[in-house]
């Protein structure tokens, strides 16, 4: 059980990872070289002899050493910004909008004042000239224009990624659905089939009270799983009906080697939750762990702190489980679609809880 919960939040957090799409390398580093080739075209074509640039009488000629200078340090500058505030920033999200803003602030403010600090130091020692004053202001200049222009690039550099993604999501959607679609277009004749099937076992089986009890409650939690089919999510109280049914057919199988305990209070009870969520919990807890006269287990059910939560003593079976741990994985990503939230897992002192957000 204890590498099934590993690998279940292996699972739940790998999602994390993979949500902050980046921008490609490539287009940085295409747009960065664009950038610098730009801003120093006039010094470029004036190395070529194509114009005459001076920005003042006495400015000397652009050189090769000068030129190739201005542009390699431009170009690391651009793509500097651009990877932070395209491919970096966006980790400190998590932890509040002004804790990211101080972060984009401390480090774009950081990278200006350091390329700033070198240029004016390796320049001279790099190109063999001075640097003059109105030079140096207007690198400052230059560079405080050129870092915001970079930032608004990137943010639509971000966006587009946003975009992307979006439009990726839906198509996957769509796709889903009309696979959902197609499924149930194929299953239409199984429900009339199967309730006949049922009637007549029931006919069958009349005198026996405890098989009728059986069909019955297998009738009722077919036809809530064909009803909910319909909705996304159901109330918790209309859950713990159905849980009800399904319990019947466990107990019905381990007698007094199974039993539960529900302690959900009434303010709980019309709240909403994705259908089927419970039953899947319980049957998890039934798949994983012994169930014998020496070791009976218990599920406790019960609500506390907005969070509806399953819980149980770990005893692992045995003999093998032919499980995917696919499960608990699904809820969660169906708890982030529908009520943008996620589930909790945890099994500390040997119990294995999962949380339901409710509220």
């Amino acid at each position: 059980m204890t590498y099934f919960v590993a690998l279940v939040n292996k699972i739940l957090l790998k999602p994390v990872k993979l949500s902050y799409s980046k921008v490609k390398q490539s287009e940085i580093f295409l747009i960065s070289l664009l950038i610098s080739l730009l801003q120093n075209s006039t010094r470029i074509l004036e190395y070529a002899g194509l114009i005459s640039f001076r920005i003042a009488p006495d400015a000397q000629a652009s050189s090769f050493v000068d030129v190739s200078f201005r542009t390699s340090f431009l170009f690391l500058f651009s793509w500097l910004v651009l990877q932070f505030n395209t491919n970096f920033d966006g980790y400190f999200k998590k932890y509040g909008k002004l804790v990211f803003i101080a972060v984009s602030v401390f480090v774009n403010g950081f990278i200006l004042l350091v390329f700033t600090r070198f240029y004016y130091d390796l320049y001279d020692n790099i190109t063999g000239q001075d640097l003059y004053v109105r030079d140096q202001r207007l690198l400052l200049f230059i560079l405080v224009i050129l870092m915001f222009g970079l930032i608004v690039l990137a943010k639509n550099l971000r966006y587009k990624i946003r975009r992307q993604a979006d439009l990726e999501e839906k198509e996957r959607l769509v796709k889903q659905n009309l696979q959902n679609e197609l499924s149930a277009l194929k299953n239409q004749i199984n429900p009339h089939f199967l309730f006949n099937s049922l009637n007549s076992l029931n006919s069958l089986i009349r005198d026996n009270k405890e098989a009728t009890n059986f069909v019955n409650q297998l009738s009722f939690m077919y036809r809530y799983i064909l009803q909910s089919g319909q909705r996304d999510l159901v109330s918790v109280q209309e859950e713990l009906k159905f849980i009800e049914s399904y319990i019947f057919l466990i107990k019905t199988r381990y007698r007094d080697k199974f039993s539960i305990e529900i302690n959900v209070a009434p303010e709980y009870l019309s709240l909403q939750m994705p259908v089927l969520a419970l039953q899947l919990l319980v049957e998890n807890a039934v798949k994983h762990n012994e169930i014998s006269n020496r070791n009976p287990l218990n599920v406790k059910i019960y609500t506390t702190n907005g969070n509806l939560v399953v819980e149980n003593k770990i005893k692992p079976r045995s003999t093998f489980v032919d499980s995917t741990g696919q499960g608990l994985a699904n809820i969660n990503k169906r708890y982030q679609l529908l009520k943008e939230k996620s589930i909790q897992i945890s099994n500390e002192n040997n119990i294995f809880r999962v949380k339901l957000p409710i509220k």
